[in-house]
């Protein structure tokens, strides 16, 4: 019952905004049924496209990363387990606006030869962002994983690479995908803040096109429409995921 209050005062605002009501609203500039409307909203959408792709690679890089931050964590070795702790605490205190600004304009002042496209600051930006918080993840699924587990690796004299791999891993990477799912939407609105470098997704889209038609209100009232169909998309494929990983669990 309460989900299906909260999607009915969601379509019911998403209406409101949608017919104008309000007086000197110029829904005009995003009506489908009139040449320009349709224009501009394609234009709108145009932005779909990178705000996704710039999500999706910068998770894929991250994830990696993030396992190997994670396992030093695990080591005996003082120096190691320091290294782990230092990067989550830098890192994660690190805001990715300042990341992305810092990659896209400081970087080429350190490194002159180095000319990294929009696209490819972001991804950076992000991934370095990310990879705390998924280091964090793996630490946390890894610990879920009881003793006995390891033990009973160690009992037939696996490596620590073969435990990892074959007996840790694969059951912490079970316990953790709705947690990684969860950050994947983190990330698809993080994607947003790449706009202030040029990149050319769902903000900047919506920015030039307000700088154009003056119409700033029903310009980023589709926007607000356009992420808010996004994430509740991966939103309810992230919960079907955790119900699949819950029913799997219980049998």
């Amino acid at each position: 019952m309460k989900k299906m209050t909260t999607r009915l005062m969601l379509i019911v605002a998403a209406c409101l905004l949608l017919t104008g009501c309000g007086q000197g609203w110029g829904w005009y500039v995003v009506d489908p049924t009139t040449k320009s409307g349709f224009i501009n909203l394609k234009f709108l959408m145009s932005g779909f496209w990178y705000t996704i792709l710039l999500s999706i690679v910068s998770l894929l890089i991250a994830i990696p990363i993030g396992l190997l931050v994670a396992l030093p964590g695990f080591s005996n070795n003082v120096w190691l387990k320091g290294f782990n702790r230092v990067y989550v605490e830098l890192v994660r205190a690190l805001p990715v606006l300042v990341a992305i600004l810092w990659i896209h304009y400081g970087l080429p002042t350190l490194f002159p030869s180095i000319d990294l496209p929009v696209f490819w600051s972001g991804v950076i930006a992000l991934s370095l962002c990310e990879t705390a918080f998924l280091a964090e993840i793996f630490r946390a699924g890894i610990q879920s994983i009881p003793k006995g587990q390891t033990e009973a690796a160690q009992s037939i004299s696996l490596s620590y690479y073969d435990r990892m791999r074959y007996v840790i891993l694969p059951q912490a990477l079970r316990r953790i995908l709705p947690a990684i799912g969860n950050q994947f939407v983190y990330m698809l609105k993080m994607s947003s803040l790449v706009s202030v470098i040029g990149m050319g997704e769902l903000v900047r889209k919506a920015n030039e096109l307000a700088v154009t038609e003056y119409r700033a209100l029903e310009i980023y009232s589709v926007l607000v429409l356009e992420y808010l169909v996004l994430i509740l998309v991966v939103s309810a494929g992230v919960r079907w995921l955790e119900k699949r990983m819950d029913a799997d669990e219980s049998k």
